[in-house]
């Protein structure tokens, strides 16, 4: 007898059928999407290099306790003042120390930083002043507020101010040796000295 082929038979793939796409192909098999990958471990390894441990920040130390003081040091001697002459005869010393004090209040000084001594004759405004008594005279030399002019024989009451101005106008042989010592301790910062230089020098000892 003659054999009968059989027809083929189609299987089916485990995946099931396969879509065909409108022309009639077979579509491809669409692949999973994958999944975020699993970190991965750490690998041994030589460790890396260390970094340096800051430095402790060091808390100051405390002030030493002072121990037995000793005895007192004496402040420092305020700086002497500077000294300044203006060569001037007996008659002319009291018109050139009105002039220098015209020239301190010009140059800014105000009127209350200057005393000005006689050695010989008052000024006409110390003569004025006091005709109203002693009292209302030291009571202006205490305000202040101007130029105060006095004799040498009195000088000692007055209080130090920055720059004494000295006529040296005549007056007793002594008493230039006198007042200007004690002008020079009344001078904070400048004393000016009007009459004769050599007498002057002879004096205060310094040449100027």
């Amino acid at each position: 007898m003659p054999l009968i082929p059989e027809e083929p038979q189609i299987h089916e793939s485990a995946q099931g059928p396969r879509a065909t796409s409108a022309s009639g192909r077979t579509a491809p098999t669409p692949r999973p999407v994958p999944g975020p990958r699993p970190v991965a471990p750490p690998r041994p390894g030589r460790p890396g290099p260390l970094r340096p441990t800051p430095p402790v920040q060091r808390t100051p130390r405390d002030t030493a306790k002072p121990g037995p003081s000793g005895p007192a040091v004496p402040a420092a001697a305020a700086a002497a003042p500077q000294i300044q002459l203006i060569p001037a005869s007996v008659e002319s010393a009291l018109d050139s120390a009105e002039e220098a004090v015209d020239l301190l209040l010009d140059s800014g000084r105000a009127p209350g930083d200057v005393l000005v001594i006689t050695t010989g004759t008052q000024h006409p405004w110390a003569d004025h002043e006091l005709s109203f008594g002693e009292a209302s005279y030291w009571a202006q030399h205490d305000a202040g507020d101007d130029v105060f002019y006095t004799d040498a024989a009195v000088a000692s009451r007055a209080a130090t101010r920055p720059v004494v101005v000295v006529a040296v106008n005549g007056g007793p042989d002594g008493v230039a040796a006198t007042a200007l010592p004690l002008a020079l301790s009344r001078a904070g910062a400048l004393l000016i000295v009007c009459g004769d230089p050599q007498r002057i020098n002879s004096v205060l000892g310094v040449g100027v």
